[in-house]
């Protein structure tokens, strides 16, 4: 290959748009900050044991991507869980906060490495889950609307928080 013909690939390469598109929104901190305004948050990471796995899977219909739960308990009660979920092909980080009683305070998605989809982050959308308990029906298409060009990353945080929901009810709501 000659020195012209070397450079002009790799600019070509370089000028390439990037396949993945990655946008970090906030932090955990930021998140709990947002979710829990005023609250203190104390860490409370654990390895879900074989059984939880399968408790949370028999459950939620998923089973969890990791066995590492990162989890905050507010001071009021309440919880902060971080978790990710796949989108079409990479990674979507979330945040779901969790009134004393369980049902769904909110949720931020922390991050987004997708190229399009990005509008689960659409204040209304998100605020489908509010309310939400553990063993309630929680399906894209019916007790959540899909949205028309984010369809998998619609349906994969939806079962995200399906999951999270049934790990909540299993593991986190009689943690001391």
């Amino acid at each position: 290959m000659n020195r012209s013909h070397f450079y002009l690939v790799s600019a070509a390469v370089l000028a390439a748009p990037s396949a993945v598109h990655a946008t970090v929104y906030m932090t955990p901190e930021q998140a709990g900050a947002a979710m829990f305004p005023g609250e203190a948050l104390h860490p409370f990471f654990r390895e879900l044991t074989a059984g939880q796995v399968t408790e949370i899977k028999r459950a939620a219909g998923e089973a969890p991507l990791s066995k590492d739960l990162h989890a905050w308990r507010a001071s009021s009660g309440g919880w902060l869980i971080v978790d990710r979920v796949v989108g079409k092909h990479e990674f979507i980080t979330f945040a779901l906060a969790l009134d004393a009683s369980g049902a769904v305070k909110g949720i931020e998605i922390l991050d987004y490495r997708e190229s399009y989809g990005s509008q689960v982050r659409d204040a209304r959308w998100r605020a489908q889950f509010t309310g939400k308990r553990a063993g309630q029906s929680l399906q894209l298409g019916r007790e959540v609307k899909n949205i028309s060009g984010a369809t998998l990353s619609s349906k994969h945080v939806t079962d995200g928080v399906r999951r999270l929901l049934a790990t909540y009810a299993i593991v986190l709501a009689h943690a001391s």
